[in-house]
């Protein structure tokens, strides 16, 4: 499978995992050095990895939640520099933990989409929607 860049691979993998019920996230991206353009990047399942020991102090009540299970699950892609696309040159689909409901997948933070309204109202400082909203009451 190819793709034109790769944030389409992301892309691709994002609408994957929410399919079969699992976050992504990129685990790294290798740039070339001569023109800036992505060679190769990897995207993994969020629970990859292990979280380090926590140096806080040993005696705590309430320790972290375990988030990461050594999930081996990722889809590599490299560029083919001949066809100018990215092809997936490693994939490993299975998880070792329990994967969400399909009415669930929403939730996941790579499953969630924000609307222009909602973006205006994160983007935007609250003074400033109250001061519009202050001149628009005398145009009505």
């Amino acid at each position: 499978m190819t793709f034109s860049s790769v944030v389409e691979a992301q892309q691709f993998s994002n609408h994957y995992g929410g399919q079969i019920g699992f976050d992504v996230r990129k685990r790294f991206e290798n740039t070339s050095k001569l023109d800036g353009k992505a060679i190769s990047a990897e995207f993994v399942c969020n629970k990859e990895g292990f979280r380090t020991n926590d140096k806080r102090d040993p005696l705590i009540k309430t320790p972290r939640a375990v988030t990461r299970t050594g999930c081996k699950v990722h889809m590599g892609v490299t560029l083919n520099r001949v066809l100018g696309k990215y092809e997936i040159h490693d994939l490993v689909l299975e998880h070792n933990q329990i994967l969400q409901t399909l009415e669930t997948c929403h939730l996941l933070p790579s499953q969630r989409w924000i609307t222009e309204v909602h973006d205006y109202y994160v983007q935007t400082p609250f003074e400033q929607r109250m001061n519009e909203g202050f001149l628009l009451s005398f145009c009505i």
